[in-house]
């Protein structure tokens, strides 16, 4: 029901499908792979300012609940006064953040640069958006592989800059490498006029579509299905904010080069590209439930076996490699999902607020592992806690009905 589609194509010609998809899936390749390749900057910033990996930790907790929370409200924004200005000041916010990341001696600037700006920038111009876009842009049978293809994106951005930010730590250090990361963020600012939306009204947005702001949200959050889908969104960010952050660190202590870490992230990325875009064709066939709990499964029991045998550098790579293709894979259907329940109207405030349950699961991940670290030594209580979640969510999305909402019709006098 991508309703502003075919004025889109009349007013501005250049902007195809083909456009539209490739300059978005350019922004989520360019949004995502900063963030994912932080936790490389923990051992060099820490060394340099003694401080223990609950700080830095701490920082990256914060980025991503305030990503979570900033979510609805960019996304609300876009949806009633269209996604450029949204996207802009979300990639400003993103470059400054790393600026202000590179210049942090304290605890409490890199909780304002890392944390803050950097939270609040990706939730104006990271990947959600940008599916949001494509809902609204593409016509429906195009519609499931461009979810799966800009999920798939981020991925590929995370495989680009994980060993990017490694080989730039090592013979540039950590400054010139947030410094350049800083400036590759300013390419969205163009990008995005690619995937611009119009401002919703009354005249492109049809009938059945015309609800308030409170009504969506009153209508979302009394759908038994779409609480359950929120409720399962949380794993995903617990698993993924926790592995993305802590990772590096867990191979390091257990005698893995940094390089060789750099290697297992990008093998994350990497094979989610597989994942992604696989699930994206997949759930035109196959029930999104049934998708959704496969992945939360196989990603539990792909951790089980990573921490129950030795790590070497074979078993770390097996492990990206395995985890890479249900990193993100949950997106798509997730997606996908919101937008077969309640349309395409208030998509990206919908999505934003299932996004919060994801972003406090991320919170809670990160925070925890450096919190468990520092008291214990050890990341083991979190993997198991992941092992939990996973299975949990496994189950709670098994009676996700997938259907349009029901919604009275109007009767005539």
């Amino acid at each position: 029901m991508a309703v502003t589609t075919d004025n889109l194509r009349t007013e501005s010609t250049w902007r195809t499908p083909l456009v539209i998809i490739i300059c978005g899936c350019a922004i989520a390749l360019l949004s995502f792979g900063p963030r994912s390749s932080l936790g490389f900057f923990i051992q060099p910033m820490t060394r340099e300012f003694a401080w223990g990996r609950d700080v830095f930790g701490l920082a990256l907790a914060l980025q991503n609940l305030l990503w979570g929370l900033g979510q609805p409200i960019a996304g609300a924004i876009a949806d009633r006064f269209g996604l450029q200005r949204v996207m802009v000041v979300g990639a400003l916010l993103y470059a400054g953040g790393l600026l202000v990341m590179r210049y942090a001696a304290t605890p409490g600037s890199l909780d304002l640069g890392a944390g803050v700006m950097i939270g609040f920038g990706l939730s104006g111009c990271s990947f959600n958006l940008v599916l949001s876009a494509f809902s609204k842009l593409l016509p429906l049978e195009k519609r499931g592989l461009a979810l799966g293809a800009g999920t798939a994106a981020g991925s590929f951005g995370q495989f680009l800059f994980a060993p990017f930010g490694v080989a730039m730590i090592d013979n540039f250090g950590w400054q010139s490498a947030l410094m350049v990361f800083a400036l590759l963020m300013l390419l969205i600012v163009p990008l995005a006029l690619a995937i611009s939306t119009p401002p919703a009204t009354s005249a492109n947005v049809p009938v059945a579509d015309q609800q308030s702001f409170k009504t969506a949200l009153a209508e979302a959050f009394g759908h038994r299905s779409f609480v359950l889908l929120v409720l399962g969104f949380f794993t995903c960010g617990f698993q993924l904010a926790f592995i993305t952050v802590h990772l590096p660190a867990y191979l390091s202590d257990r005698g893995v080069s940094a390089q060789t870490g750099g290697w297992v992230v990008a093998a994350i990325g990497l094979f989610n590209i597989v994942g992604s875009l696989s699930v994206g064709w997949l759930q035109n066939r196959f029930p999104k439930r049934y998708i959704l709990s496969i992945i939360y499964l196989a990603r539990a029991l792909s951790i089980v076996a990573f921490i129950s045998f030795p790590i070497t550098t074979f078993s770390a790579i097996v492990f990206g490699a395995a985890t890479g293709l249900t990193w993100l894979s949950t997106v798509p259907p997730t997606s996908a999902l919101v937008a077969l329940m309640f349309g395409t109207r208030w998509f990206a405030t919908l999505y934003g607020f299932a996004f919060v349950s994801h972003q406090v699961g991320g919170f809670l991940g990160v925070w925890l592992g450096g919190v468990v670290f520092e008291k214990f030594g050890s990341y083991t209580p979190i993997w198991w806690l992941s092992v939990l979640f996973g299975v949990l969510s496994a189950l709670i999305n098994l009676p996700i009905v997938e259907q349009p909402v029901a919604r009275p019709v109007a009767q005539p006098a």
